[in-house]
């Protein structure tokens, strides 16, 4: 009777598992806001539906996800800071980038403004205002995309942020959107995860519209020539897909709350 039901379970394992068995695995790196917005959840079943692959998610911040990829621990990588885009391509570790989508970054801080740069339009002169005040401002230090962006605002404004009111967190954008509402600090974010935090934080967006806050997403394979291991066909499925007119439609048919977070780039 064992036997029997022995060879039943693997007469069935044999003819209902063949596209189980057969499912190839592709490792993304990303950055945190892709996975902490949601958007992720949004397009990678769609995709691994329609190419029969199961895509492993490592979210990170962009300086960590290029840095998996650099060392062939991931397939393909989707960030958002171009210079360490590009100078990533250019030293040969990755290949057939292609631009995704974007959105915004924005200045968020508590509802009652200590610093009074609600309204403005100009994040460098916010950057200024905020190092003037007695107010706290919480930077992800995480060498991320934003992190990036925001070393690069106050370098502008010509501030060296310091002391007990600047607090380099090296988290997450999540976790450090919630160290903002706790400690009522100001912090750079972008949009898409401060959308799926705004609720829970009540924190206020305080800068936007900034043409110097704009922020686009790129797809990078990594390059078998410098890691013969990685699933380049997998790379270039996803790239292809998440590029394509399906794909992009997908990215803009995300609406949390009926909000578009994420933008296709003109073509």
């Amino acid at each position: 009777m064992q036997r029997r039901s022995l060879l039943a379970v693997l007469s069935c394992a044999a003819f209902a598992s063949p596209w189980a068995l057969a499912q190839e695995v592709i490792k993304l790196s990303t950055t945190t806001s892709t996975e902490n917005s949601g958007l992720l959840k949004h397009l990678l079943p769609v995709f691994e539906a329609k190419t029969n692959t199961r895509v492993h998610v490592i979210s990170v911040g962009t300086g960590k996800a290029l840095e998996l990829a650099k060392n062939g621990d991931v397939d393909v990588t989707l960030v958002h800071a171009r210079a360490m885009e590009d100078k990533f391509v250019e030293e040969g570790w990755g290949v057939d980038r292609r631009d995704v989508m974007y959105n915004d970054f924005i200045v968020v801080g508590p509802q009652s403004d200590p610093a009074r740069i609600k309204g403005s339009k100009d994040v460098i002169d916010a950057f200024q205002r905020i190092a003037g005040a007695n107010v706290k401002f919480i930077s992800r230090g995480d060498n991320s995309g934003t992190d990036a962006m925001e070393k690069g605002y106050w370098q502008r404004a010509a501030v060296k942020p310091q002391g007990a009111n600047y607090v380099s967190a090296g988290l997450g954008m999540g976790e450090v959107l919630n160290m903002a509402a706790e400690m009522r600090a100001y912090t750079l974010t972008d949009r898409a995860t401060y959308g799926a935090y705004k609720a829970k934080t009540g924190l206020a967006i305080v800068v936007e519209g900034d043409k110097r806050m704009y922020n686009p997403y790129g797809i990078i394979a990594v390059n078998p020539a410098k890691h013969a291991g990685v699933n380049y066909k997998g790379a270039k499925q996803l790239i292809e897909w998440i590029t394509s007119p399906e794909g992009q439609a997908r990215i803009a048919s995300f609406k949390p709350a009926g909000e578009q977070l994420f933008f296709a780039p003109l073509r």
